[in-house]
């Protein structure tokens, strides 16, 4: 194992302590939206009518019915939300109504000038303008806090799913990509469900009003005005369909980004040691290129979509104009009817107008969504059995035995092949081979962050495809070489372990293993704060805590990649008696890059080529003169 594969093994540390750890960050400020959201069950293909095949060229209605039938925050009140958005736009077509009548039956009617009738119904509008201002703060309200709660949902449950993913899938994905996913496209999808949705919804209702009342009024000077702006409804759909495909390959672009300046921040201090900055910037350079075409492209049809409305409603107003003088007192239009009918013009140009608006962020919400829907549509190839087929792991050590184990990542390049295997419980076990020689892929198959392709692995005799993820957390814990924190303090990292410890629980597993004198030394104790990723620890001291949180989880099997591969001889050995105090009473399996740490373990196994050609103790296999020799 190679490469970016191997790269990606050797990152992938605990992404059940990683979604355990986000959720009780998240859990005080989302409350009940956060349960009912790790509580929904992923979409199977037999729920699914847009699958992730299908998602690249689906249209934008198809996306728009697969985004809400994944939100139901989003669902929840919309027949209300869109009554009151359609009440809204028919109040605003009070004022041109207002003014026909106003003209032709207070001003200019039968019986001359009528004082009361005027004020009458202009204090009727006056009220309908406050009415309608009360709906269009209503709907804004109820849309908002909807667009909110939906959006907290998507990003927990996509949150959630790809911490379902096994490894080999995001051996497949870059994480910038994915951290674009939950970051920047939800928030394109959340400016046009804010606005863009009611805007549809409103704008439309106006447009269909305007017309409907012009009809009215006249059919004729009705009729003239729809073939005027008709053009709109042709150059509009082309339009939105051009500016969708750049709108997606602008989030596609956005993504790639995240990963080169993810990449160039994270590998800052390899960068600068290696003189690689010129080369960094190249391809940071080339990536924000790609994406400023892109952007620019799209920017292209909006610049064309937006003066569309201008240009016809011009058109369409003087057309009316002429029109309405010349010929309009022969067909019977009131004066009232014709300084109606150009106020009902004038209101089309706004919604005309914004139309085109929304429809380019309609493409930027569309692109988005698709995306995201695409992370949820990705087929979890790890997943849970149904809660009455599970078998629970026994308690205490856990013995492990593979049976033809094989293993292969996406691109079909073979890892581990029929590996045959016995552990007994309670065994220390030390796993070496070269590099790429499949240990590293081993152990994370004993965690389950990925299945065989091909045999079992029974681990306390439970294929571990019939175990839940809670189960597995519970009896098999990973330690990763980097000992792998998050930003907060030492007692917060340790208490991921099992987080309804008390203080008190965290020092007694420091004690248990040896290093309780290392916990007395630091300046504030369990509140030391450790930084992002650690960076205030070094390497060892990372490891330390990351052992202690081991300990406190009390798990049956402990998978450790090297917790003394890159620290001082004195935190070695600091170390070395905290790994032997954690053994006890449990099995445990070391992915061993020093000669040290198979010397101590109580049976070796040595791969080589993805297959396991030696095992037994050190002594055995130095005797033997084989590959371990």
């Amino acid at each position: 194992m190679t490469g970016p594969h191997r790269q990606e093994v050797a990152d992938d540390d605990g992404r059940a302590d990683v979604y355990d750890a986000a959720t009780e960050v998240l859990r005080e400020s989302a409350g009940p939206e956060l349960d009912e959201a790790r509580r929904r069950p992923d979409p199977t293909p037999e729920d699914d009518e847009l699958h992730m095949g299908d998602l690249a060229g689906a249209g934008a209605i198809a996306v728009l019915r697969r985004g809400i039938a994944v939100t139901p925050e989003l669902r929840q009140g919309l027949l209300l939300t869109v009554l009151l958005a359609i009440l809204t736009a028919a109040g605003k077509l009070a004022l041109p109504i207002l003014i026909q009548q106003v003209l032709d039956r207070g001003v200019r009617g039968e019986q001359g000038f009528r004082p009361w009738f005027v004020y009458g119904a202009s204090a009727a509008t006056a009220a309908a303008v406050v009415v309608l201002y009360l709906l269009a703060r209503a709907t804004y309200l109820r849309l908002v806090r909807a667009t909110e709660a939906s959006l907290l949902g998507l990003r927990l449950r996509s949150f959630a799913h790809i911490h379902k993913l096994s490894v080999a899938e995001h051996s497949d994905q870059r994480r910038g990509a994915l951290v674009a996913r939950v970051t920047s496209d939800v928030e394109t999808l959340a400016q046009f469900t804010e606005w863009g949705a009611v805007a549809w919804i409103v704008d439309n209702t106006i447009i269909a009003g305007a017309f409907g009342v012009m009809l009215v009024y006249d059919w004729r000077l009705g009729l003239q005005t729809m073939l005027l702006f008709a053009p709109i409804a042709v150059l509009l759909p082309w339009l939105q369909r051009k500016q969708l495909a750049a709108q997606d390959q602008v989030r596609t672009d956005v993504g790639d980004t995240f990963s080169e300046v993810s990449e160039a921040i994270t590998g800052a201090p390899l960068v600068r040691s290696y003189g690689l900055e010129e080369r960094r910037r190249r391809r940071l350079t080339e990536s924000i290129e790609r994406q400023y075409r892109s952007r620019l492209l799209a920017a292209r049809y909006s610049a064309a979509t937006l003066p569309l409305a201008d240009v016809f409603g011009a058109i369409a107003l003087a057309g009316a104009v002429v029109t309405g003088v010349m010929w309009g007192p022969g067909w019977g239009l009131e004066l009232g009817e014709l300084v109606a009918f150009l106020f009902l013009i004038g209101l089309l140009l706004n919604p005309l107008g914004e139309l085109a608006e929304i429809v380019d962020r309609t493409q930027i919400g569309i692109a988005g969504w698709r995306k995201i829907l695409g992370v949820l549509a990705t087929p979890i190839d790890v997943p849970d059995p149904q809660p009455h087929q599970s078998v629970e792991l026994p308690t205490g050590p856990l013995s492990i035995s593979a049976k033809g184990l094989r293993f292969a990542y996406r691109d079909g390049v073979p890892v581990l092949h029929d590996v045959d295997l016995e552990i007994p419980a309670g065994r220390r076990v030390a796993v070496v081979g070269e590099t790429g020689s499949g240990k590293t892929t081993f152990a994370k198959l004993l965690c389950r962050l990925a299945d065989p392709t091909g045999g079992a692995l029974l681990v306390g005799g439970v294929d571990l495809r019939h175990t839940t993820a809670d189960a597995r957390q519970r009896a098999i814990r990973l330690v990763p070489q980097d000992g792998f924190l998050f930003d907060g303090t030492v007692g917060e990292n340790v208490r991921l372990g099992r987080l309804e410890a008390g203080d008190d629980d965290i020092r007694a597993a420091f004690h248990s293993l040896g290093l309780g004198w290392w916990l007395d030394d630091l300046p504030l104790g369990l509140d030391t704060p450790v930084g992002e990723r650690g960076t205030n620890l070094s390497v060892g001291e990372r490891q330390l805590v990351a052992l202690a949180r081991a300990q406190l989880g009390n798990p049956g099997l402990l998978v450790l990649d090297e917790a003394t591969s890159a620290v001082d001889p004195e935190t070695e050995r600091a170390l070395t008696e905290a790994l032997a105090r954690l053994a006890e009473g449990r099995t445990m399996v070391s992915i061993a890059h020093r000669l040290s740490t198979a010397e101590a373990a109580d049976e070796v196994i040595v791969f080589a080529s993805g297959e396991v050609v030696e095992h037994g103790s050190h002594e055995e296999l130095v005797a033997a003169g084989g590959v371990y020799a």
